[in-house]
């Protein structure tokens, strides 16, 4: 190939790297404005249940997180926002038989809401599984409108995977823990933002995850 040749084609490969890049840049500077705008916002109001969305436990009590999101789901259940609070999430076979979903419903026990006002989901392992969860926990209850409780930036996905499913939700933030910095915010959007990217393409990684849980 002549160098006239390789230097059109490299031309033509350089322009063709900026438009992707372009479009990425695009693409993600979309998706972050999305998740900033969920986030920034509480929509609770009036529903048929409030979900709070799994976090980490620690031998049977809530991590930090998932602390900061029970006592939220309290404070709305106390506000009379719903008659029903759902909580979800599994665990591994490291965690002893202790799921998300249970340590969930114990703090809610602990913290005034009746037994026969909880749902505790134990088996799924992703958010995706918790949305699927969820709605056949809706379909069952017969359940039209759900205030969904989890971080801010994680809302935005949580939203979209439960209108692909058909469901009615509204999004409410938990409180801050503290200050974060800006590393760790950063690399909260970054998950969120690749997190949904690939389930915009179908790339769905819940058996490999299932698999390393030692649930498959």
């Amino acid at each position: 190939m002549s160098a006239a040749k390789r230097s059109s084609l490299g031309g033509v490969v350089r322009r063709l790297l900026g438009l992707v890049l372009l479009l990425a840049f695009c693409w993600f500077g979309w998706v972050y404005l999305q998740i900033n705008r969920v986030a920034g916002r509480d929509e609770a109001r009036r529903a048929d249940a409030i979900t709070v969305f799994g976090a980490a436990e620690y031998g049977g009590r809530p991590s930090p997180v998932l602390h900061a999101r029970l006592d939220h789901t309290v404070e709305l259940y106390r506000k009379q926002i719903a008659p029903l609070v759902i909580t979800l999430g599994g665990g591994s076979d490291r965690d002893s038989g202790l799921t998300e979903g249970g340590v969930g419903r114990d703090y809610l026990l602990a913290n005034g809401v009746p037994f026969d006002r909880i749902v505790a989901e134990t088996r799924s392992v992703d958010t995706e599984q918790q949305v699927e969860k969820l709605a056949e926990i809706a379909r069952e209850r017969n359940l039209r409108s759900i205030v969904v409780v989890s971080d801010g930036t994680h809302l935005f996905r949580i939203r979209k995977l439960c209108e692909d499913v058909g469901l009615t939700v509204y999004t409410s933030p938990r409180a801050p823990l503290g200050h974060i910095d800006t590393y760790d915010l950063a690399q909260r959007y970054f998950h969120e933002m690749l997190s949904y990217t690939s389930q915009v393409f179908h790339l769905r990684f819940s058996s490999v995850h299932r698999r390393l849980l030692g649930k498959a």
